[in-house]
């Protein structure tokens, strides 16, 4: 199932505000961050740096993230999350892509299935 439009961040000023003004959340192998946006539903936006992996592996954390994101999404608040793979991700697994968003929500205030 894809992500649909509503749910992503796909302009660079939306990524770059979430950077500048959002807070950090704590996440294992990944940095996740925070932004309110004003009472529309959550919206992700997902960084894989080329010094973490190579092409096939980057895009593979990528559908990761979105994977968790749509089992956690649901229980979030209107927040934009931008979500900042780092080295460690790849070994992590998806299981590690859960446990981070899992981490955000709680940090969130939200309730973890």
């Amino acid at each position: 199932m894809r992500l649909g439009k509503a749910s992503r961040l796909r302009l660079r000023r939306e990524f770059l505000a979430v950077q500048d003004r959002g807070r950090r959340l704590p996440a294992s192998d990944y940095a996740v961050l925070a932004l309110d946006n004003d009472g529309r539903n959550p919206r992700l936006g997902v960084t894989v740096s080329s010094k973490v992996a190579n092409a096939v592996m980057r895009n593979r954390v990528k559908r990761w993230v979105r994977e968790a994101f749509r089992e956690v999404g649901s229980d979030l608040p209107p927040v934009d999350l931008v979500v900042i793979a780092r080295r460690g991700a790849p070994a992590a697994g998806i299981d590690g892509a859960r446990l981070a968003l899992r981490q955000a929500l709680q940090a969130l205030g939200g309730e973890v299935r």
